[in-house]
């Protein structure tokens, strides 16, 4: 009877296998995959009456503007909402697929579900796959024990603050919110200052723009605005840039026949790198 050979057990701590490997592709001029930049601005507060979550509208890849108005603001539950930074595509699909699990959730215990148990259901989901799914996530919603704010990272962390900031933009929203914030605002003061710290994301940040969404959840309803402010709005032509035939003087004319024309085709490999 042959005998079976049993492969090592896994070893635990970094993992550097592929450094020798990445020298050898930079040494034949391959280039290593780079992160790419995401841009957004997304940010939420906890007041005496509940949650108000704010984001900015542009959509990016890379230097350019996907979408001029996309939806950052993610339906969990109708007492929780999500706002989403990172991947497009991530922050959706796991914000569907945990608002699926928390209706699950519901019904099976036949009681209104708890902030904590969708943040354990992300928390657990993202630290699965190590970062590589890029959500980075504000959830916020209102249960049977108050108001609950929280940041998830793609990684599997989370804090649990009165106010909180992600994105591009994260820096300049934070800091209207530590000059401003105070738990016993008002609703109006409240939104204003969501509108606000979104609004210095957009102006400050190049990966941020566009319009701010609003949510507000309490206790009574939630009411999702949107477009809560349009803080790009755009501006109306002042001129005309149309003219006539002959404005611009044509210095040299030459005329080719199909005959001059090369119409061969090359076709090169696709660079996959």
């Amino acid at each position: 009877m042959a005998a079976t050979i049993q492969p090592d057990p896994p070893q635990g701590g970094f993992s550097f296998d592929n450094v020798n490997r990445n020298e050898i592709f930079a040494q034949k001029g391959i280039k290593c995959s780079k992160a790419r930049k995401t841009g957004t601005t997304i940010a939420g507060i906890a007041f005496k009456d509940g949650i108000i979550l704010g984001a900015d509208t542009r959509a990016s890849e890379g230097t350019f503007i996907a979408d001029k108005n996309c939806s950052k603001i993610h339906y969990i539950s109708p007492n929780m909402y999500c706002c989403g930074a990172g991947t497009a595509a991530d922050t959706e699909y796991v914000t569907r697929l945990i608002s699926s699990k928390i209706e699950l959730h519901s019904l099976n215990t036949e009681r209104k579900p708890r902030v904590v148990a969708a943040l354990t259901m992300l928390k657990q989901m993202l630290f699965r796959y190590q970062g590589h799914v890029g959500a980075y996530l504000v959830l916020g919603g209102v249960d049977s024990t108050g108001p609950h704010l929280y940041t998830v990272h793609a990684h599997g962390s989370s804090d649990k603050l009165p106010y909180v900031t992600m994105g591009s933009g994260s820096l300049a929203a934070m800091a209207v919110f530590e000059d401003r914030y105070n738990f016993n605002m008002e609703l109006d003061e409240a939104k204003q200052l969501v509108r606000d710290a979104i609004a210095a994301g957009i102006f400050n940040d190049l990966g941020s723009g566009s319009n701010v969404d609003l949510c507000v959840i309490m206790k009574d309803g939630t009411d999702y605005i949107r477009p809560f402010d349009e803080a790009n709005k755009k501006g109306v032509r002042q001129g005309k840039y149309r003219y006539k035939r002959g404005t611009t003087a044509v210095l040299e004319e030459k005329q080719l026949t199909l005959a001059d024309v090369d119409v061969s085709t090359h076709v090169e490999a696709m660079d996959t790198s």
